[in-house]
């Protein structure tokens, strides 16, 4: 078993920068792929972004390329999501993932096997 527990969440005007911490327990943190994913309001949970157990390899959602970064410290047990320029429409739960995986980039939430309980994110205009 894997327990996330994301961190860093909160209210940010448009344009501003917020980061994101997800501290993982349990078992060999770098034993496992991450994901970031969100959900907004009446919409289904989207993928935002992956890297796998060395952080060797990302991979982002269109929506959020060149604007988001996903690293992690394996020493730390902890996977981080870097947002800059926010816009209102990234406002959402912010959940992390695991899954037992390690060099796979898993754009599905159906494909992980542990979740977080999630970060609120709010960018208002």
């Amino acid at each position: 078993q894997v327990q996330l527990v994301e961190s860093g969440g909160g209210w940010v005007q448009a344009g501003g920068s917020l980061r994101l911490s997800c501290a993982a327990s349990g078992r060999t943190f770098s034993g496992h792929a991450m994901g970031w994913f969100r959900q907004a309001p009446g919409k289904e949970r989207e993928f935002v972004g992956a890297i796998i157990w060395s952080g060797g390899s990302t991979l982002y959602a269109d929506s959020v390329k060149g604007r988001f970064t996903i690293s992690r410290d394996n020493a730390k047990n902890t996977m981080y999501l870097q947002m800059i320029s926010l816009k209102p429409e990234d406002t959402a739960v912010y959940f992390c993932a695991a899954t037992n995986k390690r060099t796979i980039l898993l754009g599905s939430a159906g494909k992980y096997d542990y979740w977080g309980q999630g970060t609120q994110v709010t960018v208002s205009s």
